[in-house]
């Protein structure tokens, strides 16, 4: 039996299997090497490694966790989950299990985009859905930000201090009160919340134009979109743990779900998504909680 199984190998779940190694913990990860940012051209904000690629970053954090003796790395998906009176079973959808004392959910979220013809060609490249991600890089350039959240209000004021370039489009949606409209016209931000857009245009990735439901094109060179967010995994009814609005995972401040010896970390347990850095953090703080309950009940 292992001492924890991780489940999602993005920033958290490699994170919290450093943190495990290192604690002489035998620990298992597994991965099915499907992470939400492999579209993405380049991550940053992660000190030491601003710019990195997704898929390198993957290759440097897995190289060093298996430089501890106790930790296994599998890519694989995991097709069942059975809660057990010492723990946990997990079964691979090869038919393989594997029993561990702890359990952590690091499986992250997936992002439920609006139905945008072309929006999957640019996303990655020339549209983003985070600012602090990929703001620097679209400064002083004509962007658009799409929403179909009242969210939009806030990531209009955010957008602005990288671009004041800017429209703001609900895709036909009124999200915005009169007061709202006015403070952003204020600010010379043009609003488009009559009309959906139907269409992205550009070349190579890069975007050219976004074409709207009425037959109007608007020049824009990079855009924002602000998706919906799911569990990437849904193991609720069989573990009975408690969900957040969106399906995550519901846990204390120190990672534990409501279930004994169910954990999450990262964007699994957020209420909302987080960046690289914020994930590994989460990760080896979960970690930490993962390694003090299994040394406090050695001597219970």
């Amino acid at each position: 039996m292992k001492d924890c199984v991780i489940v999602g190998g993005g920033p958290a779940g490699l994170s919290a299997a450093l943190v495990l190694g290192r604690a002489r913990r035998s620990v298992m990860l597994i991965d099915d090497n499907r992470p939400r940012n492999a579209v993405t051209h380049a991550s940053h904000g992660f000190l030491t490694r601003d710019g990195i690629q997704p898929a390198q970053f993957r290759r440097i954090a897995l190289q060093e966790v298996l430089e501890y003796p106790t930790v296994e790395h599998r890519q694989a998906e995991v097709a069942e989950i059975f809660k057990q009176a010492d723990g946990f079973e997990i079964v691979i959808k090869t038919g393989d299990r594997v029993r561990a004392k702890k359990l952590i959910m690091a499986t992250g979220l997936k992002e439920v985009f609006p139905t945008i013809d072309g929006l999957h060609d640019f996303y990655g490249k020339s549209l983003f859905n985070c600012p602090y991600c990929d703001g620097w890089e679209c400064r002083d350039r004509p962007i658009i930000l799409i929403a179909e959240e009242p969210v939009i209000l806030h990531m209009a004021k955010l957008l602005y201090n990288w671009s004041q370039d800017l429209i703001v489009c609900t895709n036909g949606k009124p999200l915005l009160s009169t007061e709202e409209r006015m403070m952003l016209e204020t600010k010379q931000i043009r609003i488009i919340d009559d009309t959906p857009i139907s269409a992205f245009e550009g070349k190579n990735g890069q975007l050219k134009q976004i074409v709207l439901a009425d037959g109007r094109r608007i020049e824009r060179s990079a855009g924002f979109v602000i998706p919906k967010w799911q569990a990437k995994v849904d193991f609720s009814k069989e573990l009975g743990y408690a969900v957040t609005e969106f399906g995550g995972i519901t846990t204390d401040t120190m990672g534990r779900s409501t279930i004994a010896g169910l954990y999450a970390a990262g964007d699994a347990a957020y209420v909302r998504p987080s960046q690289l850095i914020y994930a590994a953090s989460d990760g080896y703080k979960t970690a930490i909680t993962v390694n003090t309950d299994l040394s406090e009940e050695l001597f219970v």
